[in-house]
């Protein structure tokens, strides 16, 4: 009697197939613009996005920034008709294009699949409650140094990045919540502190989780 095999999320999310397409991207380039059809959600197998989304009275804003292993544009399978954000590149990228109806369909039929993708939700959603309690409570130094250590994937399950990618420090800034003037500050102490340096591209010290944990 021949059996199904068993579902492999991981596999699933690595290789093309029905409602599934993979596109290489690279730096600096948008994958959808705010205000499109939602009509997809997007799996992240290489690389970071910046989301970005802009105002009624044309002011942008940096939402987040996602790493390997983040789906985004997810608010399709609760309705949402068009795109609250911007997605772009910022660095070379590999990422996987899911249909709706495909996602939906493998919600259903395979629990595991679930699993992960509610384990993904509910740890995103931790991390805008610790992203508002930041900007509520914390000074704008310890939320770029927040915010460099999270570009870095200190904290994550896979090994720290020992350099992140190119990232503006008008970017960061608008992350942070303050001005690009500041950004330069904190950044011209963190290397004199030796938290980070420049060497070859931005590297970031797990000494800096220093000015974090400091009161």
């Amino acid at each position: 009697m021949k059996t199904n095999p068993v579902f492999d999320p991981k596999l699933f999310l690595a290789k093309v197939g029905k409602g599934r397409t993979i596109t290489d991207y690279l730096t600096n380039r948008t994958i959808f613009s705010q205000g499109d059809p939602a009509d997809s959600i997007f799996y992240i197998q290489k690389g970071k996005v910046k989301v970005t989304a802009v105002s009624s009275r044309g002011k942008e804003a940096v939402v987040a920034i996602l790493t390997a292993g983040a789906f985004f544009g997810e608010g399709s399978l609760a309705g949402q008709p068009n795109r609250m954000a911007s997605v772009s590149t910022m660095s070379e990228c590999s990422i996987m294009r899911l249909e709706k109806a495909a996602v939906l369909r493998v919600l259903q039929d395979e629990p595991t699949f679930s699993a992960v993708f509610l384990h993904y939700l509910l740890s995103r959603n931790i991390r805008v409650e610790e992203d508002l309690v930041d900007h509520l409570f914390n000074s704008s130094e310890k939320r770029l140094a927040r915010v460099l250590l999270l570009l870095a994937n200190f904290g994550k399950d896979t090994e720290p990045e020992p350099v992140i990618a190119k990232i503006s420090q008008e970017t960061l800034a608008e992350i942070v919540g303050t001005t690009r003037s500041r950004v330069s500050f904190f950044m011209n102490r963190f290397r004199k502190l030796g938290f980070i340096d420049y060497n070859g591209g931005l590297h970031v010290h797990s000494s800096l989780l220093n000015i974090v944990l400091h009161d």
